[in-house]
């Protein structure tokens, strides 16, 4: 089996390490534009193999999609990265035509694939590889929402002073500072809504530190995070690649679910070889309607700007 992840980027290199970590596949390819960029991340990665223990061999290339043919699933990390201050709006009119580039020379050769979008405004950018592509809806998958909720989890494990991996919490609704949706409603640890443990004053402040999560992190480091996105594109392809089954939030293309249609927005969903299999209805109440339902207007705002383009 092979995997291709596009751009050798700090998130790109990232999701391949997870990836030949965890032997998803017996052959993994990096493409990059920059000459030698993903021939060198593929030899630094290659090197860590004895002492990580993988067989999965590893390959760069320079915008040679040719390498990438037969892959079972690719993974579009490529477009600049956000610099402080810079809302993923604004990545627009840049990121779309790199997406929309490297998703047709994927399907060239890879026509069969299942394609995973991390490269931001995520939301935009898979409902344009969506439309683009004319492939199945089932096999276009944004990856933001599994971001999301793992940081969901990190802030509600803080607040709580437990395991984040005790922890079952979701955030649903565009990928982006002021659209995404933590349930805090849902959110469990170990089983007992985390309302048992926290006041309502305390699961406003989580919500609120998730949803400036990538921005805490931007402005920390003067671009955007690579692990915890890398890993979450890394487990949406073990998702995949093993079959699991998996109940994931996920941004995919709806018609008619939770009241939205013609729309890339992230909906909990499960995970499969086919891509995602089926949108799961969580029952949201009266306010999280209302908030989904804001946050599905303003992604369908960013999408009209790529009519302009």
């Amino acid at each position: 089996m092979k995997v291709t992840v596009v751009g050798a980027g700090a998130v790109g290199a990232s999701c391949a390490d997870n990836i030949a970590r965890k032997q998803l596949c017996d052959e993994l390819v990096i493409v990059d534009i920059k000459e030698g960029f993903a021939e060198g991340k593929a030899l630094d990665l290659m090197q860590t193999a004895h002492i990580e223990g993988f067989d999965t061999k590893i390959t760069g290339s320079t915008n040679d999609y040719t390498k990438t043919a037969g892959s079972t699933v690719a993974v579009i990390t490529s477009g600049i990265p956000r610099k402080p201050g810079m809302t993923r709006e604004e990545l627009i009119g840049i990121n779309a035509g790199i997406v929309r580039t490297v998703t047709k020379n994927l399907l060239q050769y890879s026509p069969n694939c299942i394609i995973i979008i991390i490269s931001n405004p995520m939301d935009t950018m898979t409902y344009l590889a969506f439309k683009e592509s004319g492939l199945p809806k089932h096999r276009i998958i944004g990856m933001g929402g599994i971001l999301d909720s793992v940081r969901f989890r990190y802030y509600l494990s803080q607040a709580i002073d437990c395991s984040v991996n005790d922890l079952q919490a979701v955030v649903i609704g565009g990928h982006g500072d002021t659209t995404m949706i933590p349930l805090t409603r849902l959110a469990t640890y170990s089983g007992v809504p985390a309302a048992h443990f926290l006041d309502v004053e305390t699961l406003k402040k989580v919500a609120a530190e998730t949803m400036v999560g990538g921005a805490t992190l931007t402005g920390l480091l003067g671009t955007s995070a690579w692990y915890a996105p890398g890993a979450a594109g890394a487990s949406l392809v073990e998702a995949i690649v093993r079959d699991e089954k998996k109940m994931m939030p996920c941004c995919v293309y709806v018609e008619g679910e939770y009241g939205q249609s013609d729309i890339c927005i992230g909906v909990p969903v499960i995970v499969g070889r086919n891509g995602w299999e089926k949108i799961v209805d969580y029952n949201l109440n009266e306010e999280e309607q209302a908030a989904f339902a804001k946050s599905a207007d303003a992604v369908r705002a960013m999408n009209t700007i790529l009519s302009s383009l």
